[in-house]
């Protein structure tokens, strides 16, 4: 399965998928209109480690709901990213079982290299 949970509205998404053959061959979904899955959530977690590596903190709802004062737990990162899609890393490239959250150049340059893509 090849699929890449983005918002359609972020640039920096926009030039990923561009990178990546304009997402020929993957299914796009935008997470504003179709937030990420529970099961979803449940295989990244299980790749990523925890749900705060894949919790976004330069959201602005981050700083607006007070979240940037407190000291959330795994369940309440799983909980935030379940309600508010701006809470969780985009984009995300699902290339058969692997996951590459972020848009960090290493992450992109992985992703690109699996599709054989010049890096």
């Amino acid at each position: 399965m090849r699929k890449i949970y983005h918002l359609a509205t972020c640039n920096t998404c926009q030039r990923i998928i561009k990178e990546l053959n304009e997402g020929e061959g993957f299914e796009l979904q935008n997470i504003k209109e179709q937030h990420i899955g529970e099961d979803v959530l449940e295989q990244l977690k299980q790749q990523e480690g925890s749900y705060e590596s894949l919790f976004n903190r330069r959201a602005m709802k981050y700083r607006s709901m007070g979240l940037k004062e407190m000291n959330l737990s795994e369940a309440d990162y799983k909980k935030y990213i379940l309600q508010e899609y701006t809470f969780i890393k985009r984009p995300i490239v699902q290339i058969d079982d692997v996951f590459y959250v972020g848009n960090s150049k290493k992450v992109v340059a992985a992703a690109k290299s699996k599709l054989g893509i010049e890096v």
